[in-house]
This record gives structure tokens, sequence and C-alpha cells, in this order.
């Protein structure tokens, strides 16, 4: 096609996706809506439809800030489409597949030509405007292929715009932050940083080879249409972490928040003190409402995920062709932009699910279930002991007998036992793996009562507690510096749990014998003994086709899943708090976790989420996120 057709092209097509949004305005006054509400809802949803303007309104019908006079931040970007983009959208999956998420995945490929900036709901137009004159002036001049050269480090992966497009991109950048000065009052700087489309960011330095090695499979000179887009945020959430609902959520307080799966929250991490264990305080995205929410219902979302897209200028525009990916960086609902790389759970899990997959290895790593004491308090052993010193049910939570001991009861009291609400737990697990077709090829549990209990009601929820024995390893067992008595709890002997009818290999020899155990061992050989152990256990397990089950603490969900995933060990302080936020310490905070099915959250491709409605956690580690879930699963 002639190049004075091509432009010819770019403009009709422009002048369209600019129209004037006078004929969205109309009917929402129509309808009763005060013209600034009404343009808060055009502004809020990018100015598509009235039908989207509309439906954000009733959404926001209880919003406190709906006539707060707060408008939208906006920037400009220069975004690639066609084939270009589909090497970057591929780059982003696989990068965040093998080697996790990194700081570029909180948004989509792009290039930055200003900051952000406000303009006033009833000047957006006049924005739009600018930018379709700028545009038009800029035509002709901004190149067909922009010349990226690739550029690493240990913390940055990206693409630096040559000198020559560089120049006249920031031209066009500079040009456009005078006509929205001009036209819409807006106060924009262009940006004056090198040019540059990022990879990957903040990135652990192990993974630099792996990132570099896959940007190579991106050729720069590949066909590309680039459009400058404008797109915006809230301003009072820039701060803010961004969570994405999981599940649905019916208040049951005046104070709580209703949630609907795909919900985006906004929070605060800085207004979270004081509040209940498993609890934040956030605002809806698609409400504006405030309100506690349990956070195990919640995953976290890409930064951009709440911004919205309004208007863009494409360049060099073939007739009859229209970007290839245009509905990847689209406008959904409420105007919400979603980075494709970030698969919703449920969709994703109806995908592998609907495909007949072959058994590979895996890991599942899991915490034991409730544990009286975290339940009923340290004194749960007192309030059981009667007058002559024998064991006598106080609660239908505590277990109705508990085994024998060559040492007495008095043991329990630092190696409890679970909770009744612990075997219904470990059970409901082990049913929900057989239904969901699971082959587990072996169990290895910590050698804490909790542990064995746990691992022998999951086998028995998986039919398999006659067929397949637990394979006590003392290597497993938690941090010892955490346990309260500052001494090695005096576990029961393989003899004394087989006499308590627990199915344990008595014939198993351990990676790491129980003598070798130390009392407040440091961190570095607590660190040390949990990546022996799992180097160990999926050695020895290299021939067999399927799953192992591995039972045992809070702590293990991290510090046994790391080494096997090729990450850097966490620092204390980090490890520590990451594990708080794993354990519950009450029966009615542990009430809020989600009643759902073990069907609906899969994630990914290297790990694997089964929620279930327990007191156990979750926790993925893949992706550097501290999420409450229950399982971790890797691909091995």
């Amino acid at each position: 096609m002639a190049e004075a057709e091509t432009q010819l092209y770019a403009r009709v097509m422009n002048k369209v996706k600019n129209r004037s949004t006078r004929s969205f305005l109309d009917p929402l006054l129509s309808l009763g809506f005060p013209a600034h509400t009404a343009q808060k809802a055009l502004a809020a949803t990018g100015q598509k439809t009235v039908e989207e303007a509309t439906k954000w309104l009733h959404s926001h019908c209880n919003d406190p800030s709906l006539d707060d006079p707060i408008p939208q931040e906006y920037a400009l970007y220069m975004c690639p489409s066609g084939p270009l983009n589909d090497k970057f959208q591929e780059f982003w999956k696989e990068s965040r597949k093998q080697c996790g998420k990194n700081k570029a995945h909180e948004n989509f490929p792009h290039i930055t030509l200003s900051d952000f900036f406000t303009c006033e709901d009833q000047k957006v137009d006049c924005l739009y405007e600018a930018l379709k004159r700028t545009g038009d002036r800029f035509l002709n001049r901004i190149p067909s292929i922009i010349y990226l050269s690739l550029h690493s480090s240990t913390s940055y992966l990206g693409f630096f715009v040559n000198d020559s497009p560089a120049s006249i991109i920031k031209e066009f950048a500079a040009a456009f932050a005078s006509e929205a000065s001009a036209l819409a009052d807006c106060h924009v700087k262009p940006s004056t940083k090198q040019l540059h489309l990022t990879l990957a960011h903040k990135f652990y330095p192990h993974h630099q080879k792996t990132l570099e090695q896959l940007a190579k499979g991106i050729n720069p000179r590949q066909n590309c249409q680039w459009t400058a887009t404008l797109y915006s945020r809230d301003m009072r959430f820039v701060h803010y972490q961004t969570l994405r609902a999981l599940f649905q959520y019916k208040p049951q307080n005046i104070d709580e928040l209703m949630l609907n799966a795909g919900d985006l929250i906004y929070v605060d991490r800085s207004q979270q003190i004081d509040i209940s264990d498993g609890w934040v305080i956030g605002t809806s995205h698609r409400t504006g409402c405030r309100g506690f929410l349990p956070e195990n219902y919640t995953e976290k979302a890409d930064e951009s995920d709440t911004w919205v897209k309004h208007r863009e200028y494409v360049f060099g525009q073939r007739l009859g062709q229209l970007p290839k990916n245009e509905s990847e960086l689209c406008a959904g609902q409420n105007g919400e932009v979603h980075n494709t790389s970030a698969k919703n759970v449920t969709k994703m899990l109806a995908l592998q699910l609907s495909q007949n997959i072959a058994v590979r290895r895996g890991l599942l790593v899991m915490r034991h279930g409730e544990r009286v004491d975290q339940v009923f308090g340290k004194s749960w052993f007192q309030q059981c002991l009667t007058a002559d010193g024998k064991y006598q049910r106080a609660d239908l939570n505590f277990p109705a007998t508990l085994p024998k001991r060559k040492d007495g009861i008095k043991n329990y009291e630092y190696d409890p036992p679970v909770s009744c609400c612990g075997i219904f737990q470990s059970r409901l697990i082990g049913e929900a793996l057989l239904e969901k077709e699971v082959m587990v090829s072996c169990v290895y549990s910590s050698p804490a009562l909790r542990c064995i209990q746990t691992a022998q009601h999951v086998l028995e929820g998986l039919k398999l507690e006659q067929k397949m024995k637990i394979q006590v390893e003392p290597g497993l067992f938690e941090w010892t510096k955490w346990e309260a008595n500052k001494v090695i709890p005096s576990f029961m002997t393989l003899a004394e749990l087989t006499e308590a009818t627990y199915n344990v290999d008595t014939s198993y020899r351990c990676s790491v014998p129980l003598s070798s155990l130390v009392p407040s061992e440091s961190y570095e050989d607590y660190v040390s003994r949990c990546s022996a152990v799992i180097t160990q256990i999926v050695s020895s397990s290299a021939s067999d086709v399927g799953t192992i089950l591995i039972v045992a603490h809070g702590s293990s969900l991290d510090a046994f899943t790391r080494p096997v995933l090729r990450l850097p060990v966490r620092e204390s302080s980090d490890f520590a708090h990451l594990v708080r936020k794993i354990l519950r310490k009450t029966l009615n905070q542990d009430q809020t976790l989600p009643r759902i099915s073990f069907a609906e959250a899969w994630q990914g491709s290297d790990v694997i989420l089964l929620p279930m409605n327990s007191m156990i956690n979750f926790l993925l580690t893949a992706t550097g996120e501290e999420v409450g879930f229950l399982f971790f699963k890797v691909r091995t």
C-alpha cells in the first residue's frame, strides 16, 4: 500500500477513535445523574460506552467519595501491537513461569512517554483532542520500525530505544505536553530518561541468564504497529497494594466488605496495625466501599490491573489491519486493563482439567491439621487431666482418646495431637485429592504426632491407609529454635505408633537421625538441614511416578520448597514474618477460610493450589507472593 494511503487510513482510524464523548454525557444527564458524577463515571471507565458508565454509577451508589472532586491520574505510553507484541507477551508468560514474578510483571510492555499527571474530569475530552492533534502532526515522522537494543544487568533487562527514533518520540511527548497544557490545562512532564521498554526488573541475580536467553528469542525488528496510548489510575491508591478476590464473600458484620470473585481491592499495608490476624481493611475498586475482608480470600494482583485504557493514536497502521492483540490490552468491565499473562485462576483450572495431562512427578508440601494447643491454649493439657492424672475429654474438639506412650501422657504437652476438626480437615484433603485424581506415590512426615496423624487421615481420605506406609523423617521437623520448651520433644517411637494403629514404615532409614536434632539451632543450620533432606527425598524418589506428599509444619511450606525451585534463602527476619502470616491462633479466625470445592484454583504450570474449608493455610512461594494458601506443589 502506498505511503499516502497508509497515512490517510491512520488519520481516519484515529479520528474515529477520538470522537467527541458529548454523546455519552447527554444520556447520563437525561437519566438524572448530576453532571460532575456522570463525568467522573465516564473518566473512570475510559469514556467507552454509556452502558459502562451507567453500570459504574450504580456500583458506586454507596461510594462515600462519589462526590469528591478527585480527578484521575493519566500517563502517556508508547505500546507495541502486532507480531512484536506477541513476542513480548510470550516473554512475559515464560519469564513468570520459569523465574517467578518480578517488578516488570506489574505492567504490560510499554515505553513511558510521560510521568503521571492529573486532568479534571470535565476536561478529559480536551486531553483526547491533544493526543489526536499531536499524533496528526507526527504521523509522518514516527518511524515504522523503532530500533531497540537489548541491555542487561543483575537487576534489569530491557530494550533501549536507539538515539534517532528516541529523539523523535521525545519531541512527540513534548508536543503532547504543550497541547495538553493549552487544551486541557494539564501539567504534563515528558519523560527525560533514556527511552526503554522493560522486560524484567528487580529479579534474583541467578535468574539473569535464563531471562537473557528468553529475551534473545525476541526480534526487535519484527513488524509492529506502535500506539501512543493514554492510561489512567485512581490517584488515591497509588502506593496501595492491589488484591484480587478469588472467592465470593458475604459480610457477616456491618463493617465487612462484600466480595465478588474477581473484585480488585486496594489495601494500605501501613493501616493494618492492630487488626485481627487474617483480616485486612481494603477499598473495593468496583464499588468504592471500604471495610474488613479475609485476606485468605484474595491473591496479589498486578499494579496495572486497575488502570483504565482511554484513547490511543496508531502510527503506521496498514489498511484493513487491526492490532492482533488489541483484545489483550483492551478495557474490560469498568474499564479495567488486564495483563493477559495473569490468568484468572478459575479459567486456568478449567483449562488444565479439560486436558488429559499425563501423570508427572510432583511435590506436595502441606502443614499439619489444627492442633489442640492452638485452639485451647497452652493450658489445654491441664484441662484434660483428672485428679488421678488420667486423660479426660474436656471439649468435643478434643480427641476422644490419646495413644499410649511409654513415658506417660505428660509428653503430649510438647508433642500435642490434632483436634477433631484437624482430623476432619485431613480426611477432607485426602478425599479432595482422590476426587481430583492426584496420584500420591509416597508419604513423608515430620516425627511430630500432629503431622503423623494428619498424614494418616489424608491417606484415609485417599483410601490408601492400608496400601501406603508413612515414612517418618526427623529432618522434616520444624526450626527447633521455636520450641517453647527449648528442648527437642520426646516423640512417640515407631513401635508405639504402630501399636496405636498408625501405618508407619518401620524399615525406612531416615536422612537425619532424631539424635541429630539440636535445640535452638541457628537459622543457617535449619535451612541447610531442610535443603539436604528435601534433596535426598526427591532424589530417592526419582524413579517413582506421581506426587511426593510431605506433611510437616508451617515453616516447611517455604523452607522445603525454595531449594527445589533453586531460589535463594530468605533473610531470617523475612522468614519469621512469613511464617507468622501462615499460622492461625484461634478457631474463630480460621472460620473465615473459603468453603469451596478443591477444583476452583489452579495457577500456572509450575505451581498448583488447592483451596479447602479448613484452618490450614497455603503459600505460593514460586512467584515471591505471600498468599494464604494450603498446598504448595512443585513440578519436578
